[in-house]
């Protein structure tokens, strides 16, 4: 989980989260991948960089292109961390459903 912070401050901006769910159906290049924004090339492989920058894609060179893919062992590295969170809630959840409960059957036994 080392790159966890560097994981979530790429993931503070719109247009990389935008970048990474278009790489979720599948590699693309750089211009497929600016194709969408109203931004020039240059400003889409700032936003690229920092994407690998955080471990969240992968570059390769073929010719004069480099298309890139998400990094499968970063977003498994990201959903380990909030299926920690998810299990940790889902426990305090459980723990008020208990004393809701417990404040129900007390309440009946009120006369």
């Amino acid at each position: 989980m080392a790159n966890l912070d560097a994981a979530f401050s790429a993931l503070a901006d719109p247009t990389r989260r935008a970048i990474l769910a278009r790489l979720a159906l599948g590699e693309a290049t750089v211009m497929e991948l600016a194709e969408p924004f109203e931004m020039t090339q240059p400003a889409i492989s700032r936003h690229l960089k920092v994407l690998e920058g955080a471990g969240l894609i992968l570059r390769r060179v073929e010719g004069t292109k480099r298309p890139c893919r998400l990094a499968p062992a970063a977003v498994a590295e990201i959903d380990q961390w909030l299926a920690m969170l998810r299990q940790t809630l889902a426990a305090n959840y459980n723990r008020l459903d208990d004393v809701l409960a417990e404040m129900k059957t007390q309440e009946k036994a009120i006369p």
